[in-house]
Formats: C-alpha cells, structure tokens, sequence
C-alpha cells in the first residue's frame, strides 16, 4: 500500500519532534519537551491508526484526533519559541505543523461531507 501525503508528513513531522525534544533536554528544558513530545509524536499514531480497516466515522475520529494534537503541537512550539526559555529556531517546525494542520483540515471536511 503507498503511503499517503499526511502519512509520510506526518511521520516525519515525528522525527523532527524527538530530535527537537532531545535538544531541549540538552538545554535542561524538561517540562514543555514532554508535553511537545507526547502531542507531536501522537499525530502520525492517530494518522497510522486511521489508516486501518474501520468505518468512515473511525476514520474521521482518529484524524480529528490528530488534527488537535498537531494544533497542540503547534502551541507548545509557539510557547517555547516566544518565551525564549531555551536557544533553539523553531520556524521550520511551525511551517511543517501548519502545513500538517492544512492537510488534516481538509481531510476532515471532506470525510464529514462523505458521511453526511
């Protein structure tokens, strides 16, 4: 089966996550790194788990879910970028989660109008 759009972005979107976590914990920032960890490493677990066989509204539930987490995601990038507790650029991270947002926004819409 070929990997989706959101799939392979997704996934990789989860690597660039840990190894931003692992730099973060360099910098002995251990709060926010987990909680960014947990949320950016949970949207492809919920894009992976929406891919199998299950109905339409399974499919949709799961990528509501990570829809919100990458949107979570999001935040904690944005939090740690301006409140400047660590040395570290985030501006790819955040043009990589809105890309992400865009794509599962779209799927979202257009799995709902399918159901309806």
């Amino acid at each position: 089966m070929t990997e989706s759009i959101i799939q392979y972005k997704s996934f990789k979107f989860a690597l660039e996550i840990i190894h931003l976590y692992i730099k973060l914990q360099k910098q002995r920032e251990y709060a926010l790194s987990k909680q960014l960890l947990r949320s950016g490493t949970s949207i492809d677990a919920n894009v992976k788990e929406a891919s199998g066989d299950q109905s339409r509204k399974d499919f949709l539930a799961k990528m509501y879910i990570a829809y919100k987490e990458v949107s979570e995601t999001k935040y904690w990038l944005r939090l740690l970028q301006q409140s400047k507790l660590v040395n570290i650029y985030l501006t790819n991270e955040l043009i990589y989660a809105g890309e992400i947002i865009q794509i599962l926004s779209s799927i979202v819409k257009t799995t709902e109008k399918s159901i309806d």
